[in-house]
């Protein structure tokens, strides 16, 4: 084995990365483009601007992913979705 691929190996193993997951958010019927836009950026953090891109990707597309980190981080988040009557879940 030369030099370069014992420092590869050594660079591979030393690694390790969390897995990230992301809040999928949901179309439904009842809930309005505004209060939707009003609990992205409570609660995501959105910016407006990012709350209506999800909404119209929400409405359109049946779902979006409007928060991506660790388990940890998202699983409040979600609840608050949830909590606010949002539709949506951690993958």
């Amino acid at each position: 084995m030369s030099t370069q691929e014992e420092v590869l190996e050594k660079v591979e193993v030393g690694t390790k990365e969390e897995k990230l997951h992301e809040i999928i958010l949901y179309n439904d019927d009842h809930n309005t483009f505004d209060y939707v836009i009003e609990v992205l950026i409570a609660v995501c953090d959105h910016t407006p601007e990012q709350a209506e891109q999800c909404s119209l990707l929400v409405h359109y597309k049946g779902k979006c992913g409007v928060k991506t980190g660790t388990y940890d981080e998202l699983e409040p988040k979600c609840s608050l979705l949830l909590d606010a009557g949002l539709t949506a879940e951690i993958i």
